[in-house]
């Protein structure tokens, strides 16, 4: 059984940093790409930031130059680091990773729990 397991969020002021964290723990043999979404109340989960295992980074407009992902192919830990945090930042953080697990030949996406962010103005 594969578990995402996500920390981090909180409160921050506007202009403030916040580090997400996010490991994979199981029997994982191989992790593809992580992804990084956020909700909002009331809207859509949409997508933040994603990172290959080769290490491309892509990230949605709002957030270019602000957030940085990252990961570790070793313990299988991905990290968004958030800089000049802004109140439409404010979410639920959520992790998806694609993953192989031992014995399988398929990949499946897996997410974790959500980790509030709430950037006050």
């Amino acid at each position: 059984q594969v578990q995402l397991v996500e920390s981090g969020g909180g409160l921050v002021q506007a202009g403030g940093s916040l580090d997400l964290s996010c490991a994979a723990s199981g029997s994982i043999l191989r992790v593809n790409t992580w992804e990084w979404y956020r909700q909002a109340p009331g809207q859509q989960r949409e997508l933040v930031a994603q990172i290959t295992r080769g290490g491309i980074e892509n990230y949605q407009d709002s957030v270019k130059g602000r957030f940085t992902i990252s990961r570790d192919n070793v313990l299988n830990i991905v990290y968004l680091r958030m800089n000049s945090l802004k109140p439409e930042d404010t979410a639920v953080y959520y992790c998806s990773a694609d993953v192989q697990a031992t014995g399988r030949e398929v990949f499946r996406t897996y997410w974790g729990q959500g980790t509030q962010v709430t950037v006050s103005s």
